[in-house]
C-alpha cells in the first residue's frame, strides 16, 4: 500500500470511529493534517485540516462529509449501521498493527455494541471468556489467537459473512434410461 492509500485509509477509519464517538474531532483533523503532508489534497480536506482544536468539535460534522467525498471516500453518518461496521473494522486494524491488545479489541467492541452487531457478535463473545480466564496463560493464549483470526476476518473483507454459508449444490439429475 503506497504512502497515499494508508494515509486515505487511515482518514477513512478515523472518520469512522469518529461516527461512533471513539475518537474525537481533533481526531479526524488531525488525519486530515497527516492526509495532506502525505500529498492527499482536497479543498475540502485543506479545510478540514486547517480547523483549530476549538473549531473541531463544531465543523467537523459538516466539513468530514465534503472533504471525502472528494476523496472518493465514504461518510458514515453518526451512529449509523454502516458507521459501526466501519468502526469495527477499523478497531481491528489497529488491534492487527499492535495499537489495541486483543483483549482491548474484545472490551471496546462488547462495551460499544454488546452482542448485536452480527459481524463482531464472536468477538464480544470472546470478551466474555476472557473474564473467566484466570493466570492460565495457555488459555490466554487460545483467546488471544482466536481474537486475532476474528479481527483478519473483520479487517480483511467488510461483507464478509457473519453466519457460514452452506454452499450451493446442483440439482441432482435425473437419470437416463438406456
Amino acid at each position: 500500500m503506497s504512502s497515499i492509500e494508508a494515509v486515505a485509509s487511515e482518514l477513512q477509519d478515523r472518520a469512522a470511529l469518529w461516527s461512533v464517538r471513539e475518537v474525537s474531532a481533533g481526531d479526524v483533523v488531525s488525519a486530515a493534517c497527516d492526509a495532506l503532508v502525505a500529498g492527499l489534497d482536497s479543498p475540502g480536506l485543506r479545510v478540514l485540516a486547517a480547523c483549530t482544536s476549538a473549531e473541531a468539535d463544531y465543523d467537523v460534522h459538516d466539513l468530514l462529509p465534503v472533504a471525502l467525498d472528494e476523496l472518493g471516500l465514504d461518510f458514515y453518518p453518526v451512529d449509523s449501521d454502516a458507521g459501526r461496521e466501519a468502526a469495527a473494522r477499523a478497531l481491528a486494524r489497529r488491534m492487527l498493527a499492535g495499537e489495541l491488545t486483543p483483549w482491548e479489541l474484545t472490551f471496546r467492541i462488547r462495551r460499544r455494541y454488546g452482542h448485536d452487531l452480527p459481524s463482531t457478535q464472536r468477538l464480544a463473545e470472546l470478551d466474555d471468556e476472557y473474564a473467566f480466564l484466570e493466570d492460565d496463560d495457555s488459555a490466554v493464549a487460545q483467546v488471544n489467537a482466536e481474537v486475532t483470526y476474528e479481527a483478519r476476518r473483520l479487517a480483511a473483507d467488510p461483507h464478509t459473512p457473519t453466519e457460514p454459508v452452506a454452499p450451493v449444490l446442483p440439482e441432482p439429475h435425473a437419470g437416463t434410461t438406456g
